[in-house]
């Protein structure tokens, strides 16, 4: 008793393109490149050109939160001013965001 497929047919299509196999696999990585990889790349680049960038006198905020105004830059690391002499060194790595001049004297 043949429900809805007869036997010719199920063999037929498990004996399909190999290659229709690999399509699916193929879309999904292009789809997975340009939702997840690519823009990661993108925003990668952009922290290494902003930590590049990074002068003295710049006001910055931190990934933990902490504003201060740049005073000195070596490769690695940077010393901020948070408040009146207390300056504190940092990884570069660690600068979220270069903010507007003035933002230190209105927080």
């Amino acid at each position: 008793m043949d429900f809805l497929i007869s036997p010719a047919h199920a063999q037929g299509a498990a004996q399909s393109d190999p290659f229709g196999f690999f399509l699916p696999m193929i879309v999904i990585f292009v789809a997975f490149y340009f939702l997840l990889i690519r823009p990661q790349q993108k925003k990668q680049k952009a922290h290494t050109e902003l930590i590049g960038a990074l002068a003295t006198g710049d006001e910055v905020l931190t990934a933990g939160g902490i504003l201060g105004k740049v005073t000195a830059v070596t490769d690695h690391y940077a010393t901020l001013k948070i408040a009146d002499n207390v300056e504190i060194k940092i990884q570069k790595s660690t600068v979220s965001a270069i903010v507007p001049k003035g933002t230190i004297d209105a927080a």
